[in-house]
């Protein structure tokens, strides 16, 4: 599959922001990582004084796992159609920590084993009704892998032409800490119990028999850590190669994405992976309690602006840290410097 080429940013747009922060009203480096926040902006946009983003989205891929059949999680898979009309009436999660960010939540069935009717707020992209289960054939066809990610740069493409300029992604399916585990293990090389956690919150037993599913997955489907799309068609899922996509069209198209937690992390692995330079255009919304999360976070070089105790996904992590890197932009662009504001700057 060709990649959109994603250029890396250049560090003379930071450079030159760092000087304007060094001249506000404040001693210098005083506003720690939202200094930090308002140099990523500069860079990716492009542009020394970018406005605040008016239009922000986050989008929630949904998607189901045939996984799941081998009592990976504590809820059975219909919670994720269930979970999708829930956002769709505003009552999850996410539409709450969205509508505090001033965030749009866009909801994208791409696997879900339900058929939806036309709803506002969701955009119909089903690749399949689900993957197959991964510990007896692999999770996808490799052209279905493709298919989501292509939809994911799609829908980056297509909400840019719409004017917006900040996304955030999020994620809903049943079994999909499985697969995270999976695609972690196998791209960073780490043992499959370093990388897996309880997920909805499975006992000590269910904890083990999913790493033993994980590993058995592997060993059958032999997916190639130098090939990312084949790690994604063989023990990934199709909310995940959304994710993926999402990342790497948002990076073709300079605008900045804030990626939640666990699943949305293992979507950037995926992303980072076939295209190293999308890791310039990537915030870190949080570490979450997933074990596997930080090991990507640092396989990636991904410092998270949060650390909140997080598990939950959909976006909600994403939506809180988008307050945090706009409030550094705030602080760029609306803050008087010393010669503005006739304070007298540090004694030579």
């Amino acid at each position: 599959m060709k990649t959109p080429l994603i250029k890396p940013v250049t560090a003379d747009l930071a450079e030159i922001a760092q000087q304007r922060l060094d001249s506000l009203t404040k001693p210098k480096g005083s506003l720690g990582r939202l200094e930090e926040f308002a140099r990523k902006l500069v860079s990716i946009r492009g542009e020394k004084f970018p406005p605040s983003p008016e239009k922000k989205a986050i989008f929630t891929f949904a998607g189901d796992h045939g996984v799941v059949d081998e009592g990976v999680s504590l809820y059975p898979k219909e919670v994720t159609a269930q979970m999708v009309y829930n956002f769709l009436s505003g009552g999850a999660g996410i539409n709450v920590l969205a509508r505090l960010a001033g965030s749009d939540v866009v909801v994208i069935d791409i696997g879900v084993n339900h058929d939806f009717a036309v709803a506002p707020g969701l955009v119909m992209r089903k690749v399949l009704k689900g993957t197959r289960n991964m510990r007896k054939e692999p999770a996808m066809e490799r052209v279905e892998a493709e298919r989501c990610i292509a939809v994911g740069i799609d829908l980056a493409r297509e909400y840019a032409r719409q004017g917006y300029t900040l996304f955030g992604t999020g994620d809903m399916g049943i079994g999909n800490t499985t697969a995270s585990s999976a695609i972690a293990a196998v791209t960073t090389g780490a043992s499959v119990s370093k990388v897996t956690g309880r997920g909805t919150g499975i006992t000590d037993e269910g904890l083990a028999h999913k790493i033993t599913v994980i590993e058995e997955a592997i060993a059958l489907n032999k997916p190639d850590p130098g090939d990312p799309l084949d790690i994604l068609t063989k023990v990934g899922g199709t909310e995940i190669g959304g994710i993926a996509g999402l990342i790497i069209g948002a990076a073709e198209q300079h605008i900045p994405v804030v990626v939640d937690g666990f699943i949305s992390t293992a979507g950037a692995l995926i992303a980072w992976s076939m295209a190293p330079s999308v890791r310039d255009y990537m915030f870190a919304a949080h570490n979450s309690v997933e074990v596997g999360h930080k090991v990507m976070l640092e396989a990636m070089g991904l410092r998270p602006i949060l650390d909140l105790d997080l598990r939950l996904g959909e976006g909600t992590g994403a939506a809180l840290a988008m307050i945090m890197i706009e409030a550094g932009l705030k602080i760029y662009l609306e803050m008087a410097t010393f010669g503005e504001a006739g304070v007298s700057t540090e004694v030579p």
